[in-house]
């Protein structure tokens, strides 16, 4: 749910990053999930080509946390890359930034789209075009400083009076990495008036992107009439009206320019005569009063975002709406049920039935649920042969449970297969109108023909490992299907193949990097051939369509042509032996044999701890890969590890401080052997990598309970001084047992995400109370229903007795947000470190 603290008197937003957690438990949870559909009209190169290869980043402030492909030649590319985030940190802007790619020389941006944070809700959900905007160095900023300021009278050597600026410089927190290692930032301190312009400079803190400063700058506003010796001014009498505090952060740079981080202003009128000022203030881009250059020639970026801050209250104010949603598959009739109402309202809104199924399905309640409502849908489904495709609730939580619960059993079932298709990438088009130049039409059939059996076959082989909860619902569906079509014997294997091949393994093929069985969206040509494959494979697995007659219904002469190579009974028998297998309710005899899966793998760099306290060399450039069985590290990718650790053998897995190594985004693994620590490339990447690692390895023996947050260094701890390296760690361990391990649902979140969709859309809740009271109290023909068509309402007392309940629950749950943000707001004083003063501010460029 988005609720964000708004201070009245800048019109600002406040809010508060994603671990964080008040006294009472509250959580305020940030995601961003979005897609980078196109660019279009990119600046032509200046040559005779005037092509470029280009490629999209995500960056949140100035931290690269999301890289598309490079699409090559081309200026209007297609990139069509999805991302998803959970956001470990508060940020000022999202970002997005087009390079043309270099070979030799660093990648030259071509533009950007910035959106502050606060701006993120107006484009929800909705693809838009973004103008691209001129990329100004002093525009790149991100942070706050900490200031103290005092005015005073001063009287002065001859007697007179005058006043003084006192300007303390405390800290800084979350500055940029410069070149992906903390900055060396110092601070100037400047009085600029109309006829003056006094600077002045702290000392360089190195290595750090928190630095401590406090450090104190006097300044004197005013000088008396009486004033005789030569004055540094052009005028006697200074109008304090018209001057200004302005704090600018560099990071030095040596032997090379110094790069601006950041600046704010204040106007001296604003600091009291007589009193302390003391505030964090976000810093601004240059104000340098130059024009914004123009745009018009920088072409457009096509994006998708969703930004979710989701607060969580402590569990027990969720009790009574969990309760209401877990009666849900007991309710009668179903449509009455307070699931079933949620998944009404929101019918335009896929995501919403999501937080429905995860919670269901961690309660146990999923398989009664999704069969209630399949049976009604049967019910009113006429013909055999349309069972199942339609958008409605029943194919919506199918759809999303078979992504949850199925996500390693595509993993083992396809990756390897589409790897090899990938990196392999034999030209596949069957279609003469899109041959290219030297296509041969039998060796690209051959080709298609080769990876359709290695998919299909791939998948016949697999039941095994098809998860439980999976085979159960397929079987429910299967014995619905059956006693509702008695005379038809394909219908029941139709019912589980609509599912299973149709909305799972041909979607999952066709769009690959949505399942993260690849990294990154498939160029033109291998987005051809995959749905060329996944066209096949839901023929394939429609049992019984291979026969004489059912080809005949392909309106493409080419795919039919290509199928009459499958047209054998083998098949036909195979997909339904598969079926079977996959809709029952027997136990299934397990191989012994446990697949090892890739979890995840990256480019991160890597530092032991040693013996003795000295830890062993510096950071080394190096390929981290997790399975679920082990831990290893390679010199490039595809060499051999060299080291493995068993997940077995993982004890603790914990962000690191930055000032051990003075460095941002690093955790450390613990294990039985030594401690690793791990320099990932930015924030989001260090809480995947630690979010991962600590879920397979929470049921390890062994795990520890407090970890140090430092290094042990030349004989003590850095963070808390003990000497023994081996003495009890300082910090208590973040990683606790989940109630559902193998899920890792948070129900918590997932009810309030819930809840936030009955409040949004409340209005629809009125409508359908409004409905079943005039269903209720009208018994005579019902000529006009427009007032409640849209809604599903069997039974209009137990509808309206759900309403009436859900209204009560969420009602109370507001009233718990609005008391958290009454004191939120209350405690997050404009100034303070949670909701810093917004100076001067300037348009991104």
């Amino acid at each position: 749910m988005n609720v964000l603290t708004v201070d009245p008197r800048q019109g600002g937003v406040v809010s508060r990053t994603m671990a964080e957690e008040d006294d009472k438990g509250v959580r305020i949870l940030q995601s961003l999930r979005g897609k980078i559909c196109e660019a279009k009209n990119l600046l032509p190169y200046p040559g005779p080509n005037k092509m470029r290869d280009c490629f999209c980043t995500v960056s949140l402030d100035q931290e690269e946390v999301f890289r598309t492909k490079v699409f090559e030649k081309s200026l209007s590319p297609f990139y069509g890359e999805d991302f998803y985030f959970e956001i470990p940190r508060n940020f000022q802007y999202l970002s997005f930034y087009v390079y043309d790619k270099s070979v030799f020389q660093r990648d030259l941006p071509l533009g950007k789209v910035a959106i502050r944070k606060e701006d993120l809700n107006k484009y929800s959900g909705k693809e838009h075009w973004f103008t691209l905007q001129s990329i100004d160095p002093n525009s790149e900023v991100q942070g706050k400083v900490h200031l103290e300021m005092k005015l005073h009278e001063l009287i002065t050597e001859t007697g007179s009076v005058c006043q003084q600026l006192v300007i303390r410089v405390i800290e800084c927190q979350g500055l940029p990495l410069i070149n992906g290692q903390s900055c060396d930032p110092y601070a100037t301190v400047s009085l600029i008036g109309p006829s003056r312009s006094d600077q002045k400079k702290t000392k360089v803190r190195k290595k750090t992107s928190n630095p401590q400063f406090d450090e104190t700058f006097y300044f004197e506003v005013t000088r008396s009439n009486s004033y005789t010796k030569k004055s540094q001014f052009q005028v006697e009498e200074e109008d304090i009206e018209k001057l200004e505090i302005r704090v600018d952060l560099w990071n030095n740079g040596n032997l090379v320019q110094d790069v601006f981080l950041g600046e704010t202003k204040i106007p001296v009128k604003n600091v009291k005569s007589g009193a302390s000022h003391k505030a964090w203030y976000l810093l601004q881009p240059k104000d340098n009063g130059s024009k914004t250059p123009k745009t018009d020639e920088l072409g457009s970026l096509r994006l998708n975002i969703t930004y979710i801050e989701d607060i969580v209250l402590p569990s027990i104010y969720y009790i009574p709406m969990r309760d209401l949603l877990l009666k849900s598959p007991d309710v009668k009739p179903i449509s009455a049920s307070c699931a079933h109402i949620l998944g009404d309202i929101c019918r335009d809104r896929y995501e919403a039935v999501l937080p429905v199924v995860r919670l269901l399905l961690h309660y146990g309640k999923l398989v009664p649920f999704i069969t209630a409502i399949a049976e009604v849908e049967l019910e009113q489904t006429q013909e055999a042969n349309t069972i199942f495709r339609g958008n409605s609730l029943a194919t919506r939580c199918l759809d999303d449970m078979m992504k949850i619960v199925g996500k390693h059993y595509l993993t083992v079932t396809l990756k390897p297969v589409i790897d090899e298709i990938c990196d392999t990438n034999k030209p596949c088009e069957i279609d003469p109108v899109k041959f290219k130049e030297g296509d041969n039409a039998d060796v690209n059939k051959d080709n298609l023909h080769y990876y359709v059996k290695k998919v299909f076959n791939s998948i016949l082989q697999s039941s095994m490992s098809c998860p439980t909860l999976m085979c159960d619902i397929f079987y429910a569906l299967r014995q619905m299907a059956a006693k509702r079509f008695p005379g038809d014997p394909h219908v029941q294997y139709s019912a589980v193949s609509s599912f299973v091949f149709l909305r799972f393994f041909a979607v999952a093929v066709l769009s690959p990097h949505s399942f993260q069985l690849r990294s990154h969206h498939p160029d033109a040509q291998m987005s051809r051939t995959l749905t060329l494959i996944s066209k096949t494979i839901q023929t394939l697995g429609s049992w019984g369509s291979l026969s004489k007659n059912k080809l005949s219904s392909f309106k493409e002469t080419y795919m039919y042509d290509f199928f009459k190579s499958f047209q054998d009974e083998t098949y036909i028998e195979e997909v339904k032996k598969f079926l079977d297998e996959i809709s029952s309710t027997e136990s299934k005899e397990s191989s012994g044999v446990e697949e090892t899966v890739i979890l995840k793998e990256s480019e991160v760099h890597r530092r032991v701890q040693g013996k003795q306290g000295f830890l062993r060399s510096n950071f080394k450039k190096q390929w981290l890969r997790l399975t679920t069985r082990e831990l290893t590290y390679h010199k490039h990718p595809g060499k051999q590890p060299l080291k493995t650790i068993p997940i077995k053998n993982v004890l603790a897995v914990e962000k690191v401080d930055e000032n051990a190594f003075n460095r941002k985004n690093m955790f450390q693994i613990i294990h039985t052997e030594s401690r690793l620590y791990i320099l990932a490339n930015n924030c989001v990447e260090a809480s995947e990598w630690v979010e991962v690692l600590s879920r397979v390895s929470r049921c390890n023996q062994g795990r520890l309970n407090f970890y140090h947050p430092s290094a042990y260094v030349c004989g003590n701890w850095l963070c808390c001084k003990a000497k023994s390296e081996g003495q009890t760690g300082c910090k208590p361990c973040t990683a606790t047992m989940p109630e559902n391990v193998e899920l890792d649902i948070d129900c918590d979140r997932e009810t309030e995400r819930i809840f936030s969709l009955f409040i949004s859309n409340s209005s629809k809740l009125h409508k359908m109370e409004d409905a079943c009271a005039t269903i209720a109290v009208y018994q005579g023909p019902q000529k006009d229903q427009d007032d409640y068509s849209n809604f599903i309402i069997e039974d209009p007392r137990e509808t309206f007795k759900t309403l009436k309940s859900i209204r009560e629950v969420t009602e109370k749950l507001q009233e718990h947000h609005d008391m958290f943000k009454e004191k939120r707001s209350t405690i997050a004083t404009y100034g303070s470190e949670e909701n810093p003063i917004v100076g001067k501010l300037s348009q991104p460029v």
